[in-house]
């Protein structure tokens, strides 16, 4: 039974992400290797590539900041009682439930220019809706639980005495944090922050919505996919999506590694440091 069962786990597996990545390499290159390069260096796809990895870059250092204090305020804050805790942690997997294309109608709802909110940030010059504004609200709403759900359980398994003791010493609250905290909740955090990269990379729903999928303005590398699948140009759409599974695939491995590391250095003693 038990070999029955890591068949198919390897049959599904194989059948679900090897093969279809098969599939993206082999349309990559059909036409050899300066069609895939060619298709590459497009100017829509450099500029498709650019947003991508911008958004990235903003959703990944925001999500971070808020997700690690979120976390802490969850777990040590005082202000949230007994009933509040279930109703926060169901709003923070909100994402997890919603369509992402529900994400982004529900961001052209709030901000879109038939809005008055909407209305008033155009007269003031900050148009969110089909801009990046817009694109990172979407991103940053989808991977909002990625951080948090790392980092939470370690805080939750630590405890406080460490914080407790090194406050009792006379240390402030930034300098237990980088001191007691910081060293128990780093591997998590760095977990946090892959996944939030690898999520945010590969959004396609919300963006798509939010976006209008304006070439050479708010075209990423995921819409720039759809639209040439869509326009019949397969070697196109395989070579952007080849290049995108490639970095997936390398941060899935990174992350691996990092969990490697991080349980060497537990079973070598690197444990909970605490205060002097």
């Amino acid at each position: 039974m038990r070999k029955l069962l890591i068949s198919l786990s390897f049959l599904v597996i194989f059948l679900l992400i090897i093969l279809p990545f098969l599939g993206i390499t082999v349309g990559a290159f059909v036409d050899g290797p300066q069609a895939f390069l060619d298709a590459l260096v497009r100017p829509e796809a450099l500029h498709a590539m650019k947003i991508s990895f911008l958004i990235v870059t903003v959703v990944t250092v925001l999500n971070t900041i808020i997700g690690v204090y979120l976390s802490i305020e969850i777990v040590r804050g005082t202000w949230i009682s007994r009933w509040l805790k279930p109703i926060i942690n169901a709003i923070i997997d909100l994402p997890f439930a919603v369509s992402p294309v529900i994400v982004g109608l529900m961001v052209i709802l709030i901000f879109g220019p038939n809005t008055a909110l909407g209305t008033f940030m155009e007269d003031h010059n900050m148009k969110i809706v089909y801009a990046i504004p817009g694109m990172v609200i979407a991103t940053m709403f989808i991977t909002f639980p990625l951080m948090i759900r790392e980092v939470v359980p370690l805080l939750e398994e630590i405890g406080t005495q460490s914080e407790e003791a090194s406050a009792t010493l006379g240390a402030g609250p930034w300098r237990t944090f980088i001191q007691v905290t910081w060293p128990s909740i780093r591997w998590g955090v760095v977990y946090g922050l892959i996944l939030t990269i690898a999520r945010a990379l590969g959004e396609f729903g919300s963006i798509l919505v939010v976006s209008g999928n304006i070439i050479n303005k708010t075209q990423t590398a995921t819409t720039l996919v759809y639209q040439d699948a869509e326009q019949f140009h397969l070697v196109a759409a395989n070579s952007v999506a080849f290049v995108l599974g490639l970095i997936s695939i390398s941060i899935l491995l990174i992350l691996e590694w990092l969990k490697r590391r991080s349980e060497a250095t537990r079973n070598h003693g690197g444990g909970t440091p605490h205060a002097h």
